[in-house]
């Protein structure tokens, strides 16, 4: 009964969802063609062949473009440049129409390219920048600069090569072309500039079938991405049936590389089969399965288990189906979505097109493990809030884990953090380290999301409290991360709060707080409630060795006045002292046994310095001078050393 009712909560949670105000534009019909510009996101609703309008409609931040052009036939494509400056049509097999565009509206008149060979027929063409646009044909690839002002393109380079289909990544400047009979030779080409390079040639496996079953690499089912800030080629393998049964569905992952061919060096493990679409959403390959409407997420960058050459996947949390979508007419997972990198969703069906989200909320319901958790987190962008939550969840009383668990958790966050900032990270090519600066979170995150709610909670006890702040301590100082003062402040005041005194002075004698300033100054300001501490900061001082001036003024406003004129003979440090202040402070205290030590002290200082025991107009000690001589009179004055002629 338990295991049916945890099942049911499970199901009911959603890791993805549909963005909340998509993009509506009018439904493909008789009269209306609906095109998506993949690079730009754009999508072109054309009515009448163009006669009666065309609508441009793309992410949110995108102002909608509204404008008619003459119906010169069906179009098989329509893209704008990235500056949205000149528009691009297909409408013939062989050339492309561009037409210049200023403010949303067409200028002047369409001017037409074709394609270099007459024989050869246009599969596609993608922008590559403002100005530079590629041809894909039958027979390879055709670079070219578009000069809007002459209203001509000019040929930059060609590559001949047979193709069978074509994958194009606007965010890599990538193109893949397939040739061969089975489509499995992958060439592919990476763009920079006004230079295209052709990188190395590679074949992708097939599944082993017998000659029945014989079937080649399609385009439907492979996809460029980036994850990890690496390009990546996924392909879905269809298993063959073996002695009758169904072999599940696996997806490939070739990285690209630029000096050698791309290399297999993931497996993702579907356990289904089936109809596959995948999306990449922030570094996770999201697999949607729409027999079983599901979807799956799989992290390259952690877990798997690797032979030495490609590391297998397994999905990284239960495949769950995308959050419903408020409104009647949508149907998750129909048969009419198209799905387009890196994240898009659209149902032409309906008119309409979303994003897909990544919840990071519910995680903490689906990963019960801490550890697992928090490795998860890390590796999202914008999870910083999620990872603070987790971290508060830990350590508060109603939801708290074991403080082995906890120092855990410390200690992944800052080794993160420590990654983050460390010069020694700057140029690694591991897959997860490009994300890493991402949610580093500091101390003072830490200080004001987890150990301030914890200090602040009233069920919390002191043993704990105080066993929390400690760990995170150990666990920066085992990071070799800098202490900072306002985390040492938060865990002498627990220890003081809580009358933890012996546990403070074990802290201070055992170097668990770091020695600085501010500290001992903390620690003299808590002689009231625990005398020792003005020792503890005494000694804290002198073991700075920076901190000379500090003792003396401290000394001083204890009245301590001939133990800081000792304390500074010590260093050999009397001479350049300000007379002054320590005649000041042997007059406050009214004792004139010690005003005489102390201004005979000082005498003598001025006869080793300058010859003669009289103060200067500069250290302004009159009043002190007069005061010594009203008690002990002009005569207890030091003499004057004669001068040797």
């Amino acid at each position: 009964m338990s295991k049916m009712s945890s099942t049911t909560d499970k199901l009911s949670l959603h890791y993805l969802e549909l963005s909340p105000t998509p993009i509506r534009f009018q439904p493909v019909s008789q009269v209306n063609s609906v095109f998506f510009d993949e690079s730009n996101k754009h999508v072109f609703t054309v009515r009448s062949g163009g006669a009666t309008g065309v609508t441009v409609k793309g992410p949110t931040d995108f102002h909608q473009i509204n404008f008619r052009m003459e119906d010169k036939g069906s179009l098989g494509a329509i893209k704008f440049s990235p500056d949205l400056k000149v528009l691009a049509l297909q409408r013939s097999p062989n050339s492309v129409e561009l037409v210049n565009f200023s403010g949303g509206v067409p200028q002047g008149q369409e001017y037409t390219q074709c394609c270099k060979s007459k024989t050869s027929k246009i599969d596609c063409f993608n922008w590559i920048s403002n100005t530079e646009i590629i041809f894909v044909t039958d027979t390879g690839m055709e670079f070219y600069t578009v000069l809007p002002e002459r209203r001509q393109l000019k040929l930059i380079k060609t590559f001949n090569v047979n193709v069978l289909w074509y994958l194009f990544s606007k965010p890599l400047s990538m193109l893949v072309i397939s040739s061969s009979p089975q489509g499995n030779i992958l060439h592919t080409f990476q763009f920079k500039g006004q230079n295209a390079v052709k990188l190395p040639k590679f074949e992708v496996d097939l599944p082993l079938t017998s000659k029945s079953q014989k079937q080649g690499l399609q385009e439907r089912d492979c996809v460029i991405g980036e994850i990890y800030s690496k390009a990546y080629i996924l392909v879905v393998k269809h298993q063959a049936k073996i002695a009758g049964n169904q072999i599940p569905t696996e997806i490939h992952l070739y990285r690209v590389e630029k000096e050698s061919p791309a290399r297999k060096t993931h497996i993702l493990k579907l356990n289904s089969v089936g109809k596959f679409s995948i999306n990449i959403i922030d570094n996770l390959v999201v697999v949607h399965h729409q027999g079983s409407r599901v979807s799956a997420l799989f992290d390259v960058g952690s877990g798997g288990s690797s032979d030495g050459y490609v590391t297998t996947h397994t999905p990284a949390l239960t495949p769950l189906p995308i959050r419903p979508y408020a409104t009647p007419e949508s149907e998750n997972y129909a048969a009419t979505w198209l799905i387009f990198q890196p994240d898009v969703v659209i149902d032409a069906r309906i008119g309409c097109m979303w994003r897909l989200i990544l919840l990071l909320e519910p995680l903490a319901t689906l990963i019960p493990v801490k550890s697992n958790l928090i490795d998860f987190l890390l590796l999202r962008s914008d999870a910083k809030p999620a990872v603070l939550s987790v971290c508060q969840s830990s350590v508060m009383p109603a939801t708290a884990v074991s403080l082995d668990v906890v120092g855990g958790i410390f200690d992944k966050i800052n080794s993160h953090y420590q990654e983050g900032i460390s010069p020694a990270e700057v140029g690694k090519t591991s897959e997860a380290i490009h994300v890493k600066f991402r949610n580093t979170v500091g101390q003072a995150d830490v200080y004001s999301q987890v150990l301030s709610p914890l200090l602040e909670c009233e069920t919390a006890c002191a043993k704990h409290t105080i066993a929390v702040l400690t760990e995170y301590i150990r666990s920066l100082n085992e990071y070799h991360i800098p202490v900072q003062h306002f985390i040492y402040e938060l865990t002498i005041n627990t220890l003081v709060h809580n009358n933890c005194f012996y546990q403070l002075h074990q802290f201070l004698q055992y170097h668990v707080v770091t020695d600085s300033k501010q500290l001992a100054c903390l620690l003299l300001s808590l002689e009231g409630v625990y005398p020792p501490a003005y020792q503890l900061a005494l000694d804290m001082l002198k073991r700075l060795t920076t901190a000379n001036d500090e003792i003396v003024e401290v000394l001083l406003s204890k009245r301590q006045i001939l133990t800081a004129i000792k304390f500074l003979r010590s260093l050999a440090g009397v001479e350049p002292l300000s007379s002054r202040k320590f005649l000041e402070a042997a007059y406050i205290t009214e004792d004139k046994t010690l005003f005489y030590t102390v201004f005979k002290f000082f005498e003598q200082r001025n006869v080793r310095l300058r010859g003669s025991p009289r103060f200067i107009a500069g250290e302004h000690c009159e009043k002190y001078v007069e005061y010594f001589v009203s008690i002990y009179g002009s005569s207890a004055l030091g003499d004057e050393i004669p001068k040797l002629i």
